[in-house]
């Protein structure tokens, strides 16, 4: 039974896995946009948030941290001098799969783009991160408007009777 393991085997073995996971990590800072498999994103969208969270604390021990993933200077250094300061106020969400129409030739795997939001040249402009402050003062909007604690709203009928 595969219980507690939460990563997707992806057909591979353990060292193979996170050998691949750390080179797709390492070039999607390099590069910051890069095409796998859906599959392959998907897991690989962790490593990548994880990594850009030890570039925003950016302490010694979140430094090397990162170098035991990242595999090469060069990312590691993009990652802590531009990646960490640009989502400095970004409470999550710092990448974004986006599925392609067409599979892959070979095999018909779903293709998909793995990219970094709030960069130039982005396919698509990123949404605004939406605290939970806000998300509780739409819904209390929303409960004002309906007035729910006065009871359920009358029809429009009964009103203009009296």
């Amino acid at each position: 039974m595969r219980k507690r393991n939460l990563i997707k085997q992806l057909g591979f073995d353990d060292t193979h896995r996170r050998a691949m996971l750390r080179n797709m990590v390492t070039s999607l800072i390099k590069h910051e946009r890069i095409m796998t498999t859906v599959a392959r994103a998907k897991v690989m969208r962790r490593f990548a948030e994880k990594m850009v969270t030890h570039a925003k604390k950016g302490n010694l021990t979140h430094r090397r941290l990162a170098a035991g993933f990242v595999r090469e200077k060069p990312a590691l250094v993009k990652l802590f001098e531009i990646l960490g300061p640009r989502y400095a106020e970004r409470e999550g969400g710092y990448t974004r799969v986006m599925k392609l129409m067409k599979p892959r030739r070979g095999d018909s795997a779903a293709m998909a783009y793995v990219e970094f939001v709030d960069r130039e040249g982005e396919l698509r402009k990123a949404r605004p991160p939406q605290s939970t402050g806000i998300k509780m003062l739409s819904m209390m909007t929303v409960m004002g408007k309906l007035n729910l604690s006065a009871g359920l709203p009358k029809p429009p009928a009964a009103a203009a009777q009296k």
